[in-house]
């Protein structure tokens, strides 16, 4: 027995060029990655700062499975909660300087449980960038507040939907650094909106802690937000940080409002403390080893430089960048093209991103070199300055 409607929108997903599939690996997530007994240059990872594989980072692991072991047993208001995460929860609050911290097991699970819990009324207003991430766009969208998307970046448009409403509660949502273009949100000007209409503030920020600010704090602290009891901020540890699982910041209130209403937090296994212990290290890596950020920032401006002036690419102030390739035929041409280089990319297709605006998406990593960026940039100047145009 299947349902009726699963094998021609299966077929229509092929038929667009929009089939997703999974790529088992022997090795991945670092510089390098392994599939089918093959190796590639993998800038496909969000491992920015290429900690993946440090060896402190592992030590601390396998303490924390010596101590507490594999798994939490539980959900964190039953017995799942412990030192480890209550440490991990402090050293957070502190790197951020915040009152308060609360852990989630995954990014996904902390913006749409958040958005879930403070949506609970009609009288409370969501005003999203449109660029915000499915997680933001489910909880906000699924939630009882009224939902608003306004133009990315734009605070014309914002402060017009701001000054017409209604609502009692306003929240606006936005993101530090955007995971398909790789520029970052305009936070400045989004803050002063929200002071201005007294509003409250959500910053998904898990592609810009770690890479951004003096020791990786993020975007709002390499843009100067001067921190409120109207701002809440949202990390992940799977990317720079190199581990597993989320936390959200903010007043002790509303910290207090999530354990006791935020159902993806109450009903959910709390993460394994090990990997609590885990992050704690490389959280005190993150902010100790400057010359990580200094390589990223260093290794992107070294690929822009390489890469001829016919290329495309988005307005990207980090080190996600954005290779346009126009339909989604052209991004997986070319993905194969670069494959069989020697290089892992991703192409990245409607509805992650708009209709005609498919691409290749480079993430650059503290473990790539300069001739791995130089070579990528030689290889796609040839793949789609020629190849493309010739296929």
């Amino acid at each position: 027995m299947s349902f009726s409607f699963i094998k021609p929108q299966l077929a229509k997903q092929q038929e667009l060029n929009l089939y997703r599939s999974r790529k088992e690996l022997d090795k991945g997530a670092g510089r390098l990655l392994v599939h089918q007994g093959k190796q590639y240059i993998n800038f496909s990872s969000n491992d920015y700062l290429g900690l993946n594989q440090h060896c402190d980072i592992k030590s601390a692991f396998k303490k924390g499975i010596e101590q507490y072991g594999c798994g939490s047993g539980s959900s964190s208001l039953v017995t799942g909660y412990s030192k480890a995460h209550q440490e991990l929860e402090e050293l957070i609050a502190d790197w951020l300087e915040a009152p308060k911290c609360l852990l989630f097991s995954t990014g996904f699970s902390a913006n749409s449980g958040v958005l879930s819990a403070l949506g609970q009324s009609t009288n409370t207003g969501y005003f999203l960038d449109k660029l915000s991430h499915a997680s933001l766009i489910d909880g906000a969208f699924n939630s009882k507040a009224k939902s608003k998307r306004f133009k990315h970046n734009n605070c014309e448009q914002l402060n017009d939907m701001l000054s017409s409403s209604d609502c009692n509660d306003k929240l606006i949502i936005a993101e530090g650094v955007y995971s398909m273009d790789g520029d970052t949100g305009n936070l400045s000007s989004i803050n002063n909106l929200a002071l201005k209409h007294q509003a409250n503030l959500y910053i998904d920020d898990a592609h810009g802690v770690g890479v951004l600010g003096k020791e990786g704090q993020g975007t709002l602290e390499q843009q100067n937000i001067e921190k409120g009891s109207h701002l809440i901020q949202m990390i992940t540890f799977g990317k720079a940080l190199a581990t597993q699982g989320a936390a959200v910041t903010g007043s002790a209130e509303f910290i207090d409002y999530l354990v006791n209403r935020c159902r993806d937090y109450i009903y959910s296994t709390a993460m394994p403390p090990a990997n609590a212990v885990a992050t704690i290290t490389s959280i005190k890596l993150c902010q100790s080893e400057h010359w990580r950020r200094e390589k990223i920032s260093k290794l992107t401006c070294l690929f822009k430089s390489q890469l001829d002036n016919s290329i495309e690419i988005t307005d990207s102030q980090s080190s996600i960048i954005g290779i346009l390739t126009g339909s989604e035929e052209n991004a997986l041409y070319c993905q194969l093209q670069l494959k069989n280089k020697g290089f892992w990319l991703t192409a990245i297709r409607p509805p992650t991103v708009e209709i005609g605006k498919s691409r290749l998406r480079v993430t650059l990593s503290a473990s790539h070199n300069d001739k791995d960026i130089i070579e990528l940039a030689d290889c796609i100047n040839e793949v789609i300055g020629k190849c493309l145009q010739n296929k």
